[in-house]
């Protein structure tokens, strides 16, 4: 199994490129911890949230402090995302193994979302966009906790689609999904054994996701995000091909 360094690495990446672009902590981890750990989806999933939980939340109160949240967004996505973040962890803790190959194939398509999402321009705001922020964020929520990441995916990548401001799309996404994680990260904690056996893989994206952290949501203003998404959704695709047709 690899060192804690690997895990920092993994860690530092992954929230250099969801704090930057929005979307990828938790697919970027899970896809390639999954090369290396060998351990249930289910444990696997709450490695990644309760890694990500001080991850999002440093990210998040980084975007607050730099001016990227929208409140009015932030407050309309919370509610649905933790209830569909309670759903998808309830449901994965009983489905366990048996939908390895379904969550792969998820964490494929999730990949190819990222990598199209960043050949796209957002164009211009639909006005009536943000009626559809409840079943949006409900979704992306319940996928979140299934697949071990996707809420920003698919809640950021669709909020850039509908024509919302990138900065505060992608600041009010990342501080939502501390509380998401949460709320999945807290089911995990007392519904699940094993995760004590997984400290060090933990600590390791933590303090690399930390270190990230600020760096990301200042290069959230400064640095083209379409090249850096791309790669990532490719990475993304190719980490997840191996488990669907490898057994």
């Amino acid at each position: 199994m690899p060192g804690f360094l690997f895990y920092v690495l993994i860690g530092f990446l992954a929230q250099l490129v969801d704090g930057t672009a929005g979307m990828g902590y938790g697919l970027s981890c899970r896809s390639f911890l999954r090369l290396f750990f060998p351990f249930p989806v289910d444990l696997l999933s709450a490695v990644v949230h309760w890694a990500e939980l001080p991850v999002s939340l440093v990210s998040g109160i980084s975007h607050l402090f730099l001016g990227n949240v929208d409140r009015s967004l932030l407050l309309r996505l919370l509610l649905p995302g933790v209830l569909g973040g309670l759903c998808g962890s309830l449901l994965l803790l009983q489905i366990g193994k048996e939908f390895e190959n379904f969550i792969s194939f998820y964490l494929l398509l999730m990949g190819l979302l990222v990598f199209f999402r960043a050949l796209r321009s957002s164009g211009r705001p639909i006005p009536w966009f943000r009626k559809g922020l409840l079943p949006l964020a409900l979704f992306g929520g319940f996928l979140d906790a299934l697949g071990g990441g996707g809420w920003g995916q698919i809640v950021g990548g669709t909020l850039l689609a509908g024509g919302e401001e990138a900065k505060k799309s992608i600041g009010s996404v990342n501080l939502s999904e501390a509380f998401v994680t949460l709320t999945e990260a807290v089911v995990f904690f007392f519904m699940l054994g094993g995760v004590r056996s997984c400290l060090p893989v933990i600590f390791g994206l933590i303090s690399g996701g930390i270190l990230a952290a600020p760096l990301a949501a200042w290069c959230c203003i400064r640095v083209p995000v379409r090249p850096l998404l791309a790669a990532v959704g490719l990475l993304i695709v190719f980490s997840n091909l191996r488990p669907i047709f490898i057994p």
